[in-house]
C-alpha cells in the first residue's frame, strides 16, 4: 500500500479531501483508509464512530475547539458544508459545500475550529475518526441555514435534531470564535 495519497484542498485552509487508491480484483477492492502521516497536525485517532442517517437528514453545523475529524462515507452520499470560524486563519469566514459518495471513496479531514455538517437526500452511513475522546464538553454549533455562511445547501426543510434546530446564529458564535493555531 502506498505511503502517499492524493490530497486536495476544498477552499478552506487545512481541510483536505483525500482520494483513496483502490486495489481491485474479482472479489472487490482493498483501500488504505487512514495514515496519520497523510494529515499534517492530526494527532489521533483516539476514537472511531459510526453515524447512520435516513433520507432528508441534515446534521450540523457542529464545531470543536479541541478535536479534528476524519470522515468517510461508507454507504450513500452526502453534501458536506464547511465554514472556517477560526480567528486568524488564511480562509477565515469562508464557506464551502461539496459532494462525497461511497461510490467514489474519498475521506475528508476537518481541522478543529471549522464548522461542519452534512445533508443526505437518500441516507448514508458515515465512519469518522476523531483525535480527542468524546466528553460532551467540546460540542458547539452554528445555525446550518444562517445566510452569512454562504453554503448552498440542496435542501430547504431537512430533518434536524432538536440540538441542531437550536444552534446559535453565526454572529453569536463569532463573539468568541475558535483560534487558528496554524
Amino acid at each position: 500500500m502506498p505511503e502517499r495519497v492524493d490530497l486536495h484542498g476544498v477552499g478552506i485552509y487545512g481541510v483536505h479531501l483525500i482520494a483513496l487508491t483502490l486495489h481491485r480484483d474479482e472479489r472487490g477492492f482493498v483501500a488504505e483508509h487512514f495514515r496519520r502521516s497523510w494529515i499534517p497536525g492530526m494527532r489521533g485517532p483516539v476514537q472511531m464512530n459510526l453515524s447512520r442517517s435516513g433520507p432528508n437528514v441534515l446534521r450540523g453545523l457542529h464545531f470543536h475547539r479541541l478535536q479534528a475529524d476524519y470522515w468517510t462515507v461508507l454507504e450513500g452520499s452526502a453534501f458536506i458544508g464547511l465554514y472556517d470560524l477560526r480567528r486568524g486563519s488564511p480562509t477565515q469566514g469562508q464557506g464551502v459545500g461539496f459532494e462525497v459518495a461511497a461510490a467514489d471513496p474519498r475521506c475528508v479531514f476537518i481541522p478543529k475550529g471549522v464548522a461542519h455538517g452534512f445533508y443526505t437526500s437518500g441516507g448514508l452511513l458515515l465512519h469518522y475518526l476523531v483525535d480527542e475522546y468524546y466528553t460532551g464538553g467540546d460540542e458547539y454549533g452554528v445555525a446550518w441555514d444562517d445566510p452569512g455562511l454562504g453554503i448552498g445547501w440542496p435542501a430547504r426543510d431537512p430533518v434536524l435534531s432538536d440540538r441542531d434546530r437550536a444552534n446559535p446564529s453565526l454572529d453569536d458564535v463569532l463573539v468568541d470564535p475558535p483560534a487558528y493555531e496554524g
